[in-house]
């Protein structure tokens, strides 16, 4: 008996020399950062085994003599090798900038492969990101195509993303698709996420307000932050720049429980350079203090059921104007300055129900508090926002995939402003509102080709009613290669005004609501052609994409009707947008990277005056065509990188403050372009350097002036004819009054900047 065990090994040694069999074993890692990629497929050409790297990237197999191997991981090129006798390998994999097979949730609110989703959603790994570091996310995605960061003022500096020209408002933005509901989320939303967290950025265009409810009305912007479980045990960027700015985000992961695993990290920012390059008096970029704390909180369940919650709690100090000013002239009216202190928490978690059927319960809750001056002009506001959703995930034979989901919004804001306040009694009464809604999709296989996707969503508002914003996406994979996608769908918009326009904060010009404001609604079609061709060393992606959508009730801020007013109301008439967009995604040889892209675009309002003819009018800040482009080299052997990252944009129409005004009507073709080079030392250090703006372009450049009346910000010396408008003087040859709103591009010329990067695994 004792020699069974002796007689079975010797078996299968025979077996294996008897079929040529060898062991195989290695270790997988991030070719730049030499991270181990826990999880990473490896597969054998010539059957259908498969297994997964463990939390070390390790693995172990036997083969057969001549038989490849299969190395695969979400965000990561593909490699095939043969290995040849009885080896131990380090298989290093190159990330992809852009991800080509990745999973995807934004699209069906379903954890599907990217190919596979019927509608198109773009992925953006952090090595992308990491092309042109920056402090914040708002200024990283600059280099999407379809996506610019706006400034709003030339003052404080703040801005919000407008996705295919549209602004701010009309994008959700959602962490771990958890929408971080609330008007102010367009500005601060993209803000103090710790780099060192995020995972993914996955962006759709076009409206998605029939799975997320309001706000989706243009887009989405989804930031996936990592898993605790697969997350480096700490992580750390420092950067700083010529402009001495100074950045710092740090992660660390730890088990405060057996079966919890935690991911925390750190955000810090800092900015007390007064700089004013264009000789105005007046900060050219607004000095900032933010601080911004992440946690996040798995649970290790039975059957990989989820449970996860995560908070976020955000500050920033942040001032900018007469470069004399201190916070004892905070409010006052004898030196100008825009000073907003911001607070801001958010709560998001999910939990899968311990039963059968996939039941799911996500939520989320927001809080953020504003105090600020606008010159002496106060604003004080308070925002809450909670949101609950229950899905359920449901498999209905072969070709159906049914998602159903019941979600209720409560909403309360209050301000200083008139927003809040009964025009007739003047009392302040806050804006509450509960929002419940139901939702169901069926992703209908037709055949191995093709997949149609149907969905309605009913929302009850207590001031509109019902608002119903039905779905459809039809996917047909053409070729293996090809993939066509037809996505249309209806969404819709609640507004407040006063925490989206920052023009109505300034002062600089009186705020008129003509009507009560209805929800605004937009109907679109988006068409998408991708193809990819891989051959040898060489992968090529390129997607083609032409959109159309039409605005009803739009809510578009007037600036020409009197040049001293801010007039808002409902369009009496329709806007329109509509475009074609083209992305190219290029790897070569592991070493060379492109990746560009470029989009034109149409939007215009259409109302009919009062002789009955068509008016069309361009909206203030909004570009005809944009590009943007990055492109890398990597010398492997030597650890070298080098990125040269750009973007591009066309004229776009701006906001004058008087039919004098001597400034352009029309922005110039401007570009922001950097370059940087980075040295991976070792599998913990890396270190980078380069150069920010290399044109030194700023839209002060070439111009009388940017902002309007520096010398009497307070509109002390104005004159104003009987009628109420500002008279035209020999002090005040343009009949202008002070206005920081002619603002479309970042007033921050060159810079260099440089930094490190800890991994430890």
């Amino acid at each position: 008996m004792k020699q069974k065990p002796f007689l079975l090994l010797l078996a299968l040694c025979c077996c294996t020399v008897l079929y040529g069999q060898h062991p195989v074993a290695g270790v997988i890692r991030d070719a730049r950062s030499g991270q181990p990629l826990a999880g990473a497929t490896v597969s054998r050409l010539d059957s259908v085994y498969t297994l997964s790297a463990d939390s070390a990237g390790r693995f172990r197999l036997f083969i057969p003599d001549g038989v490849a191997l299969r190395i695969a991981v979400a965000g990561y090129e593909t490699v095939q090798i043969i290995p040849k006798g009885t080896v131990s390998l380090t298989i290093e994999l190159q990330p992809l900038d852009k991800e080509i097979e990745g999973v995807v949730i934004s699209g069906t609110m379903k954890a599907v492969r990217r190919s596979e989703s019927p509608v198109a959603v773009e992925v953006y790994t952090p090595q992308f990101l990491k092309k042109n570091p920056a402090p914040s996310l708002f200024e990283s995605l600059q280099n999407v195509n379809g996506v610019r960061p706006q400034l709003n003022c030339s003052v404080c500096n703040t801005g919000d993303i407008h996705i295919n020209g549209l602004e701010g408002p009309y994008t959700m933005i959602a962490i771990d698709g958890m929408p971080v509901m609330s008007s102010l989320a367009s500005v601060y939303g993209l803000f103090g996420i710790p780099a060192q967290l995020i995972e993914r950025v996955e962006i759709v265009k076009g409206p998605a307000s029939g799975l997320y409810g309001a706000e989706a009305i243009g887009g989405f912007i989804n930031i996936i932050t990592k898993s605790p479980d697969k997350a480096p045990a700490f992580t750390a960027d420092i950067l700083t720049t010529s402009w001495k700015e100074h950045s710092l985000d740090a992660g660390i992961k730890f088990k405060p429980a057996k079966q919890i695993n935690s991911l925390l990290g750190v955000h810090y920012y800092n900015d007390q350079a007064r700089e004013d390059r264009n000789k105005d008096r007046f900060t050219d970029v607004a000095l900032q203090h933010r601080v911004s704390v992440f946690n996040k909180l798995r649970v290790v369940r039975k059957h990989n059921r989820e449970a996860s919650i995560a908070g976020r709690f955000f500050y920033e100090d942040r001032w900018g104007g007469d470069m004399r000013w201190s916070k004892r002239f905070r409010g006052t009216d004898s030196i100008y300055g825009e000073s907003i202190y911001t607070s801001r928490w958010e709560l998001f978690g999910g939990y899968q129900l311990p039963v059968y059927e996939k039941l799911t319960i996500s939520f989320s809750a927001t809080g953020h508090k504003q105090h600020s001056y606008y010159g002496n002009t106060p604003y004080t506001a308070t925002q809450q926002n909670g949101f609950f959703q229950l899905t359920w995930d449901k498999k209905k034979g072969e070709k159906h995939s049914w998602l159903l989901g019941t979600a209720v919004r409560l909403n309360k804001y209050d301000d200083n402003s008139t927003a809040t306040r009964d025009t007739l009694t003047g009392l302040n009464r806050p804006d509450k509102a509960v929002l419940p809604g139901l939702f169901i999709q069926d992703e209908w296989q037709l055949n191995k080709k093709q997949l149609l996707l149907l969905g309605i969503r009913a929302d009850y508002h207590p001031v509109h009613k019902s608002i119903f914003t039905p779905r459809l996406a039809w996917k047909w994979k053409w070729k293996e290669t090809q993939v066509i996608r037809l996505n249309a769908g209806s969404g819709f918009r609640v507004v407040n005004l006063f925490t989206e326009e920052h023009a109505a904060l300034t002062g600089a010009r009186a705020v008129e609501i003509q009507e009560a404001l209805l929800p605004e609604k937009s109907y679109n079609i988006n068409l998408t052609y991708s193809w990819l061709y891989q051959r040898k060393k060489l992968v090529l992606q390129t997607e083609f994409a032409a959109w159309y959508s039409r605005f009803s009730n739009q809510i578009i801020p007037d600036y020409d009707t009197d040049p001293g007013k801010i007039i808002y109301k409902n369009l009496d008439g329709s806007a329109r947008s509509k475009g074609i967009t083209v992305n190219l995604d290029v790897k070569y040889r592991r070493r060379l990277s492109v990746l560009a892209g470029i989009t034109f675009l149409q939007m215009e309002k259409k109302t009919v005056n009062d002789q009955g003819h068509i008016i069309r009018v361009t909206p203030v800040l909004t570009e005809k065509w944009s590009g943007t482009w990055t492109i890398s080299y990597t010398l492997p052997a030597t650890g070298w990188t080098f990125d040269y990252t750009g973007n591009i944009y066309g004229p776009m129409r701006l906001p004058l403050g008087s039919v004098y005004d001597p400034r352009p009507a029309f922005s110039p073709v401007w570009s922001l372009q950097n370059i940087q080079c980075t040295r991976k030392m070792n599998t913990v250090l890396e270190c980078f350097a380069g150069i920010k703006n290399l044109l030194n372009w700023t839209p002060a450049k070439n111009i009388p002036f940017l902002i309007a009346r520096t010398e009497d910000p307070f509109d002390k010396q104005l004159q104003y004819d009987t009628d109420g408008k500002i008279r035209v003087t020999p002090e005040n040859p343009y009949g202008l009054s002070f206005d920081p709103s002619y603002m479309y591009a970042p007033n921050q010329g060159i810079r260099l900047f440089a930094g490190i990067r800890l991994r430890v695994h």
